[in-house]
């Protein structure tokens, strides 16, 4: 058995940013982590990060106004102020790490515009941010010697007298399961894009943390609002920055015709995510695409300026849409990118259950509400990482260590036992994994409607079963994958259920949830977030929160 004070699961931005704090805050931290750190998908944040610097002539009210608005008024205000107000320092604290951010030519930090703002407050690194920002922050780690399991898989939370004692964790390279037992637990686990097929989101993405928190009884809140991004590919479902609309890029149709200036006339090309998503699969549905998608084109800036700071998405389109952006239009799609719902948590990363938080893409404070604004990822990750760091430290320094020992293992033991045992008629893994996430795609993208979200809840049950009846054909321990894919299979269904419920319970359309059977927003009966938790039985429960306005009420959303 290992021992810590405070367990972070997850080594992307969220969960390096609130080791670091923990660790700089004299506590004993460790990072478990499926893949080496720095292959985490914060890597995939490519465009930048949001933050009002005062010497912009910007200000963190505008910065939360524009993300309250994107939000389609479901966020809670009071957790965007916060994030909004420490915007600045957190940058800043980034750069002073190593960070080296984009510059103008007057040698201040460089900024882009991003959609649904309407002040240019995007600060860069080219177009892999992410990338950068993770990087600095797993030196910093390194530098204070955190302790990082590497390549470990979580199997369950240990919860003990109703509080989270620690975590039951496989060591994939021997197949050995352990218990690292401490005080508190931070799940920083990221999304679960893959649980729609295809996606922006790297392979890892199965909503682990929100179904370890699901299943110890913690409320999953939004996660009916699932973010299509509008630029991906559609060979494969691969992000193509916004920082090419940042930059100037137009969105066209097949009769060569800039089509948004009909659904946002002021913002163009830069009104929000879910806004002009609906707008191209509106411009497809009609006739007027291209092979099912819709043309971004960025001729006009000029092959030095995209070798500048749109490098990485040329080479994206160039390897996998045969081409080339600096010469002729690529052809894209709304594609599922990001989960703005999660596991709940205030604004200092805590849960309902006691001594668990959450930050980054896994929770929910909730700062996105219906819809987040591009750019405001990264930031969320840095801000409410930090501050569930700085919560957890001082909420472990009052506690003692609960009385569990390597028996807290003894059921994921039997669990896994029991799936290797299997044989017989059983399918492989990737063939549910596979019908699922065509299932969420098909009945829970731009647009859904009641019909669909039913067939998909019973087509869930279909999958269950056939997930109960998944056969692991490889019964050795050293980095069984196959193994390992079939657990994430088990979180993905977890999070999938969660989703349609939340869709199906929304009788309304907001933000990413639209449906066209109920094409108008009610905020007379829905301005509030719906809760699903599992109970103690194993059933499911609904409940609601109202949203938190502090100085901004609801107005219609035009762009």
């Amino acid at each position: 058995m290992y021992e810590h004070d405070v367990l972070v699961i997850g080594a992307g931005l969220a969960g390096m940013r609130a080791a670091y704090t923990a660790s700089q805050n004299g506590v004993d931290v460790a990072v478990v982590t499926k893949v080496y750190p720095v292959r985490s998908h914060s890597n995939a944040a490519q465009g930048g990060i949001n933050a009002a610097l005062g010497d912009r002539g910007d200000n963190w009210e505008d910065h939360a106004y524009d993300t309250v608005k994107g939000s389609d008024y479901l966020g809670d205000q009071d957790a965007i102020e916060v994030m909004c107000r420490e915007a600045g320092d957190e940058v800043i604290s980034m750069e002073n790490m190593g960070v080296i951010f984009n510059r103008d030519d007057a040698g201040r930090l460089g900024v882009r515009s991003f959609g649904g703002q309407r002040q240019a407050r995007t600060f860069f690194v080219a177009d892999f941010t992410g990338q950068a920002l993770l990087h600095v922050l797993h030196e910093q780690i390194l530098r204070l010697g955190v302790r990082v399991y590497e390549e470990w898989f979580v199997l369950s939370l240990i919860m003990e007298e109703g509080a989270c004692a620690g975590a039951v964790v496989m060591e994939m390279k021997t197949g050995n399961i352990h218990v690292i037992r401490a005080k508190a637990v931070i799940i920083a686990a990221g999304g679960l894009g893959r649980v729609f097929e295809p996606s922006t989101n790297a392979l890892i993405c199965t909503g682990d943390g929100m179904a370890l928190a699901y299943q110890v009884g913690a409320p999953l809140m939004d996660m009916e609002m699932v973010q299509y991004h509008p630029t991906t590919l559609k060979s494969n479902g691969a992000l193509l920055s916004e920082a090419a609309r940042g930059e100037g890029a137009y969105l066209l149709n097949s009769e060569g015709q800039r089509f948004m200036e009909r659904y946002a006339p002021n913002m163009m090309e830069l009104a929000s995510r879910d806004v002009v998503s609906r707008a191209e699969q509106t411009e497809i549905n009609e006739g007027r695409g291209v092979d099912g998608c819709v043309l971004l084109d960025v001729r006009h800036l000029g092959e030095a300026l995209i070798d500048e700071k749109l490098s990485q998405i040329r080479q994206l389109g160039i390897d996998f849409a045969n081409a080339d952006m600096a010469h002729e239009p690529v052809p894209i799609r709304p594609g599922m990118h990001y989960q703005m719902g999660g596991i709940k948590t205030d604004i200092d990363g805590l849960t309902n259950v006691s001594g668990l938080y959450a930050a980054g893409e896994t929770a929910c404070v909730s700062v996105h509400g219906g819809n987040r604004l591009g750019a405001n990822s990264l930031l969320d990750t840095l801000v409410f990482g930090r501050r569930s760091g700085e919560h957890a430290t001082d909420y472990v320094k009052s506690k003692k260590h609960a009385n569990i020992d390597d028996r807290a293992a003894d059921t994921d033991v039997s669990r896994l036992q029991a799936i290797l045992d299997r044989d017989g008629g059983g399918e492989l893994f990737g063939a549910v994994r596979r019908d699922l996430g065509e299932t969420m795609n098909n009945h829970l993208a731009v647009f859904r409607d009641e019909d669909g979200m039913r067939a998909a809840f019973e087509n869930l049950s279909d999958l269950r079963a056939r997930f109960d009846k998944v056969v692991v054909h490889d019964k050795g321990k050293v980095f069984n994958t196959n193994l390992i894919f079939t657990l994430e299979l088990g979180f993905m269904l977890d999070c999938a259920e969660a989703i349609i419920l939340g869709a199906l319970e929304r009788n309304e359309s907001r933000g990413a949830h639209t449906r066209t059977d109920m094409p108008d927003r009610d905020d007379d009966n829905w301005l509030k977030h719906i809760l699903i938790s599992r109970t103690e039985d194993g059933e499911t429960a609904v409940d609601y929160v109202p949203v938190k306005i502090t100085q901004w009420e609801p107005q219609i959303r035009s762009y």
